[in-house]
């Protein structure tokens, strides 16, 4: 299922994250919060506790996918210009192709990547 595919590589800082794996790990974030957060605010706080370690490490693949080390997580701390940075990479399309962190998330096991045309053909 891919709204948990970041979750299962819980401590993964290794490789590269497609667009799609990170989004759905903050849909799945943004769920979770919400509903713990009704229920009571201790299951919230371990919830997002729980979820600290995996949502680091889904950050860092991306930035791996963007061709960028991993350290380049931590220029969020840096006031509102660090998170409009960050959001700008996180939202940017990765490199086509293997790069220095990895083969391409995006290419399906026959080694090519998938095709919208390919599938509306058949």
């Amino acid at each position: 299922m891919k709204l948990l595919q970041a979750t299962k590589k819980y401590a993964v800082f290794s490789g590269r994250a497609s667009r799609s794996e990170f989004w759905y790990h903050y849909l799945f974030f943004a769920i979770g919060a919400f509903i713990t957060s009704l229920i009571h605010p201790i299951l919230y706080l371990v919830f997002a506790l729980g979820l600290t370690i995996p949502t680091i490490s889904v950050h860092v693949r991306r930035l791996h996918d963007i061709g960028k080390s991993g350290w380049f997580y931590w220029i969020i701390l840096i006031p509102f210009v660090g998170a409009i940075l960050m959001l700008i990479w996180l939202c940017k399309k990765g490199t086509e192709g293997e790069n220095e962190y990895g083969s391409d998330p995006l290419v399906t096991l026959e080694g090519a990547p998938p095709k919208l045309d390919d599938q509306a053909s058949s």
